[in-house]
């Protein structure tokens, strides 16, 4: 994957939900470089300024653009590492710090956190909180299907928000390893 494919696809998501690249061109190619590397090392863009675990199932609230997007340009004007910012902030040439929206559990999971090892009390128990089963959820608006522990804060096909995503309900018990 060439560098100027990954800068086109950024800017392709970028344009299409009315956001701008980060106007500091060296800035800039740092993050795109993040994510050649990442798509390279693990085989999907994952957020460049985010511990990826390289499992896709556990990293999907963070493959580019990621699940905290959208909540985060709409509240900052950035997105978490300021790849995406709306047009105040590209006018102005400066992002302003972004708080984590990343559950902590999911975080821990990342980071490879087990019982194993010697880490606070309060990071185990998030793991253990995260370990939960996955459901099907669709989106009412345009039935795109998913399977996860919460639906994505936005459809990545039609934009909708988590609201309009509904459980699907099965009968069968689906299994994981």
């Amino acid at each position: 994957m060439s560098l100027d494919k990954v800068r086109q696809r950024a800017e392709q998501d970028a344009k299409s939900r009315g956001y701008h690249l980060n106007p500091d061109p060296g800035f800039l190619n740092d993050l795109l470089e993040g994510l050649k590397t990442n798509e390279e090392r693990y085989g999907y863009p994952a957020c460049p300024c985010r511990m990826s675990s390289g499992f896709f199932d556990l990293d999907r609230d963070i493959i580019c653009p990621c699940d905290y997007r959208d909540p985060d340009v709409e509240e900052h004007g950035a997105c978490y590492c300021s790849l995406y910012v709306d047009e105040a902030t590209h006018g102005s040439g400066e992002a302003k710090p972004v708080p984590e929206r990343r559950p902590p559990e999911k975080q821990a999971k990342a980071l490879g956190l087990d019982e194993d090892r010697e880490v606070e009390p309060k990071v185990v128990r998030a793991v253990q909180a995260f370990e939960t089963e996955r459901k099907l959820f669709y989106c009412k608006q345009c039935g795109y299907v998913t399977f996860r522990e919460e639906p994505p804060y936005v459809c990545p096909i039609c934009r909708a928000k988590q609201e309009l995503f509904a459980e699907l309900k099965t009968s069968l018990k689906l299994w994981t390893t």
